[in-house]
Parts: structure tokens; C-alpha cells; sequence
């Protein structure tokens, strides 16, 4: 049998004791149909905890583990409107907030990040009403996967240093790179001024970036690493977020003429000076080609054995080195053969000596060079016999042409226009 509503004066009389009786028989004795009583319109907001069973749904769902980078995240409800998504994620103790907005129907809600964070747990608390106006609620939490191994890469230049117009960007990574494509698009190379850039893999550990032709005088140069949680290889993810530059000097190419002995050295198309010089000789004749300085040490240990010569020289004092490549071709002063080598014989064993003196002088052709000197200024050797150093070789990439160049990207086209958004 069904009762009528009571009265609301009625309803707060049963909570006195007198009434208690008059309360308690209200289900039994049959009653009249009021015909003047009230129906509630359903469209009318409620805090009447009845909504549709199951209508707001998370994804990942709650207390999920191991959630990939990829995997979808966001928030739906069956029908009426989402009020309010609050997303948080904890990382490393870290609490953040999760941007992300409601779709224009209210039916939906998604991070703005295409991604989850990896090694991570996420908390989401969601309030939404039905169709009818009945307001329901949700905490979910879910947690994300843990890579076994990260990787991470050393960046060349150094954040800050100021290089030559010859500079190439360069990234070594400490494990081997299968998915090159994922961590390249993960790597962005902009300056200012805009200049064209594109990435080139020298094999699984080496990622290297350079433009068209060399830097414009004065551009700053911004690598931005957005390898965190970026797959390299199964199980194997990027750590990094961070971002370097560096500025871009003058522009200085020497250019070394093995058959003359000589190597003149031009900065903004003047020629600052012509100076004498010692290269490779028989059987061990310099490469050919275009290098960079990519280090400079006033004073270096040479040993053959370390290059493949055994014991033909250990020279513990070599001064105003810099090194063109990485199997062990330098620029540097050279105190140990007789003056007159210099501009007349080749004697080296494929380095280009300047002449200097013991612990070096100020005012030798050596310290000279050195001192007009930036890493990233270009070296060209050209009349040496032998074949072009490789574009692995050190900073060797300006010997392959541009469209060599972009053959190498993962991408398999130019990387955006640097400093374009």
C-alpha cells in the first residue's frame, strides 16, 4: 500500500516524542490522494544521491598499474555534463596538477599532454550530474610504468660556451637507440636567426645536428632534450627534460694546403694570416677534407700507442693542442723538429704542426692560432693525398652534402626551421 507525503509541518511534528504514535502508523492506514500535491520537475538540479548507476567513467581504470606512456587517458560520463576533473600526478614526491579540459558537450575530459608520465602515480577526483541533475562523484588513482632501464645523452656544446660558425650539434647516448625516430622528434634544435637544421645518426649512439651551412655570426642556439619517458629500445626510456644553448661567434675558416706547407686563416672574409706548417707525412699523410675544433688543451700527452704507432713518439708536453678528429688528428704547436720544417717538408704523423717552443711562448705561430682560436671553427685540409676524413670523425659532418646530410634523419625529412614554432 502506498502512503501520501506528508505536509512538511506534519514531517517535523513525528520528530517529537507526543507524536510518535501518529508518526508510526502513517504506512498503515490508508489515506485520501491530495490532489494539489507537489511533483518535482526532472530536469531540476538534485543533490539526491540516486544518479545513474556507473556514470562516470575513468580510463585507465582504477587502480591500474603499468600504464604506458601511450595508453589513453581521460574522463567520460554516460550522459548529462562533467563539472569538475581535478588530475594530479606524484612523481619523485612531487605533487603537479594535471592541465586538461571539458569538451564543449560536457561529455568529456583529457589532459592536454599527449602522454603520461612514466614511474608515476595519478590521483582523479571527478564530479558530474546526470541527465536528471543527480550529482555523483569519483576518486580514482592509477600508476604508471616503471622502466628496468633509462637512457640519457651528453650534449656537445657545452651549455653557455660561445663556438665557431663550423659548430655541429652533437648527442651521445649512453645505451644504443632502436626507436631513432621517437627520440630525434623528441630532440629540437632552434636558433635565432632562423636557419634551416637537421638531424643525422652516426649508428645507436650518436644523433648529431647541424644547419644547411654554418651558423650566421652571433645566432644563439637552443637544444631542447624532451627525452623523459621518450622510448629509445624495449624497456628502455629517456630520463631527460632539460634544455641548453650556446651563442655563435665570429666566423673563422683555416684552410691547410699540404702542398705548400702552409695554412692561411680567414675571418669574415678577411684573411688575418698566412702562417707555415708541417703535415702528414709519407705514409701517414693528413686527412683531407673539412674538420672542427671540437677541444682545446694547452698542454696535451701524446703517445703512439693510443693512435695505433706503438712506440714511434710519447710526448708528455705538447702545447696549444686542438684536436680535429676523434682517431687523433690535431692542430698543435710543435717544439721538437727543426725550425725550417716548418713551410718546407711534411714530417708529421698526420697531425698539422705550427711551430712553438717547450711549455709554449706567447709568441710563436702556435700560440697565436690558438689564442684566435673557438672550438667549432672549421679546418679545411686540402692537397694531402689522402682520402677526406669520414663525417663520423670527429665534427666531419660538414664533408657530406646537405642532402646527405638529411638522408641520415630518422625523420626522413628537414627538421622544422630552427626558432619556428
Amino acid at each position: 500500500m502506498t502512503g501520501f507525503a506528508l505536509p512538511r509541518a506534519l514531517r517535523g511534528l513525528c520528530a517529537l516524542a507526543a507524536l510518535a504514535a501518529l508518526c508510526g502508523c502513517a504506512s498503515d492506514a490508508p489515506r485520501a490522494a491530495r490532489p494539489h500535491a507537489a511533483v518535482s520537475s526532472p530536469a531540476a538540479p538534485s543533490d539526491d544521491p540516486r544518479p545513474v548507476a556507473g556514470l562516470i567513467r575513468v580510463t585507465p581504470r582504477a587502480g591500474a598499474r603499468d600504464v604506458r606512456a601511450a595508453d589513453r587517458f581521460e574522463v567520460r560520463v554516460r550522459q548529462g555534463r562533467l563539472e569538475r576533473v581535478r588530475a594530479v600526478r606524484i612523481r619523485d614526491g612531487v605533487r603537479a596538477p594535471v592541465a586538461g579540459r571539458i569538451s564543449a558537450d560536457g561529455r568529456r575530459w583529457r589532459p592536454d599532454a599527449h602522454r603520461v608520465a612514466l614511474a608515476a602515480r595519478y590521483t582523479v577526483d571527478v564530479v558530474a550530474r546526470d541527465a536528471a541533475g543527480h550529482r555523483a562523484t569519483q576518486h580514482s588513482e592509477f600508476r604508471t610504468y616503471v622502466p628496468a632501464h633509462r637512457f640519457v645523452a651528453a650534449v656537445a656544446p657545452a651549455p653557455g660556451a660561445t663556438v665557431g660558425t663550423g659548430m655541429i650539434v652533437s648527442l651521445a647516448f649512453d645505451r644504443p637507440v632502436v626507436d631513432r625516430a621517437a627520440v630525434e622528434r623528441a630532440v629540437r634544435v632552434t636558433a635565432w636567426p632562423l636557419t634551416e637544421v637537421a638531424g643525422h645518426w652516426f649508428g645507436a649512439y650518436r644523433l648529431d645536428f647541424r644547419p644547411r651551412r654554418r651558423w650566421a655570426p652571433g645566432s644563439v642556439v637552443t637544444v631542447d632534450l624532451r627525452l623523459r619517458d621518450v622510448r629509445g629500445a624495449p624497456g628502455v626510456y629517456g630520463l631527460q627534460r632539460r634544455s641548453v644553448a650556446f651563442r655563435v661567434g665570429r666566423d673563422q675558416v683555416s684552410t691547410v694546403d699540404a702542398a705548400t706547407h702552409t695554412m692561411t686563416v680567414v675571418r669574415g672574409g678577411r684573411t688575418l694570416r698566412t702562417v707555415p706548417v708541417t703535415t702528414g707525412g709519407p705514409g701517414t699523410e693528413t686527412y683531407s677534407g673539412r674538420m672542427v675544433i671540437s677541444e682545446k688543451a694547452r698542454v696535451i700527452r701524446m703517445n703512439g700507442d693510443t693512435v695505433g704507432f706503438g712506440g714511434a713518439y710519447d710526448i708528455k708536453d705538447v702545447p696549444h693542442a686542438m684536436r680535429l678528429t676523434a682517431t687523433g688528428t690535431f692542430l698543435h704547436g710543435n717544439y721538437w723538429v727543426p725550425a725550417g720544417t716548418f713551410g718546407a717538408r711534411n714530417v708529421s704523423h698526420g697531425c698539422i704542426g705550427l711551430r712553438d717552443a717547450e711549455h709554449g711562448n706567447a709568441a710563436t705561430p702556435a700560440a697565436w692560432f690558438y689564442g684566435v682560436s673557438l672550438v667549432g671553427d672549421t679546418v679545411e685540409v686540402i692537397n694531402s693525398g689522402r682520402r677526406p676524413v669520414l663525417p663520423d670523425n670527429g665534427l666531419g659532418g660538414w664533408n657530406l652534402t646537405w642532402e646527405e646530410w638529411r638522408a641520415g634523419s630518422a625523420l626522413g625529412r628537414t627538421a622544422t626551421p630552427a626558432g619556428a614554432d
